[in-house]
């Protein structure tokens, strides 16, 4: 009986590992499709109607680029856009510290870990506008919990959540409560892939928890804190239907960010197309500050050297 020549088995099984580790193209296929439907076909139709003027009935005027012009020149929008900035920028310092830390301590072995993630992460299951609905009830200077705690905090009244000041606090704390359990969920998976052997080598070495925390656990979380802070930086810049609910964009124009001002210049003004100016440069915007966050933090750069080793 014949027999397969030794040199030929290994090549053969090499053969089949590399199909089997390279799947076919047509498999990216249906995701292909999916993206280009509903992703690029969107954004190109948006892209369209900023050269346009439209108030959502008729059928479009082509207007070059007189939105574009308006939108530099825009003052309303330019204070729209510091307050974005200032949102983001809060948002991150807020939230990225308190989910970090929840987030490696819900991976650790403690009793109360499980009952006491479970409930942290309830805020997931609701809706925004559901959120938002809760807290502005919560949070009336007149009727609300607030109301009766401000006295027993040491506060006059509550009107200070009235101020811009404390509108702005009231929007980061409800994005917060809301968005942190998310962020601390993507730290427990991270901390959970940290070698024990680390933190077992360092207690042996003398150190506690404070320095194998900055010492280990942290480093070890480098790729993490990238991911959520692109994924929090670009949910800050569109951020809309819990400020739209919350504050409505006030006191004055205190909260009122970028998407609250295109949505009320398209659905209220019926100026379709200067909105979709506004949509399209905050895409842009926002693209161009995850694509740079990755840059810098070198992520991009990493991840393939890790796949050429």
């Amino acid at each position: 009986m014949a027999t397969a020549s030794p040199g030929r088995v290994p090549a053969r099984a090499g053969a089949l590992r590399a199909r089997r580790g390279r799947p076919s193209v047509l498999w990216a296929v249906p995701a292909l499709l999916f993206f280009a439907v509903f992703a690029l076909a969107p954004l190109g139709i948006v892209a369209y109607l900023s050269f346009t003027s439209w108030d959502g009935l008729g059928a479009p005027t082509w207007v070059g680029g007189a939105n574009w012009s308006r939108l530099l020149a825009d003052r309303d929008l330019r204070d729209a856009a510091w307050h974005s900035l200032v949102l983001t920028v809060a948002t991150w310092a807020f939230q990225t510290p308190v989910a970090l830390l929840l987030g490696v301590w819900s991976a650790g072995r403690q009793r109360s870990r499980a009952v006491v993630s479970a409930v942290f992460l309830l805020p997931l299951l609701l809706s925004s506008a559901a959120v938002a609905l809760v807290w502005k009830s919560l949070l009336d200077p007149n009727f609300g919990l607030v109301a009766e705690l401000a006295p027993r905090l040491g506060f006059d009244d509550a009107s200070w959540f009235s101020t811009p000041e404390g509108a702005l606090t009231a929007v980061l704390f409800v994005l917060g409560w809301q968005f942190i359990p998310l962020h601390a969920l993507l730290y427990q998976g991270g901390a959970r892939q940290v070698p024990d052997v680390l933190h077992q080598a360092a207690a042996m070495d003398g150190a506690g928890t404070a320095r194998r925390f900055w010492s280990i656990t942290l480093p070890q979380l480098r790729n993490t804190v990238v991911a959520s802070s692109v994924l929090m930086v670009v949910g800050s810049l569109t951020f809309f239907d819990t400020v739209l609910i919350l504050t409505a964009g006030g006191p004055g124009t205190a909260t009122t960010i970028v998407p609250l001002v295109a949505y009320r210049t398209g659905f209220e003004g019926f100026e379709m197309g200067y909105a979709s100016a506004i949509a399209f440069a905050l895409v842009l915007v926002a693209t161009g500050i995850s694509l740079l966050l990755v840059r810098v933090t070198g992520f991009g750069r990493m991840h393939s050297t890790r796949e050429g080793l």
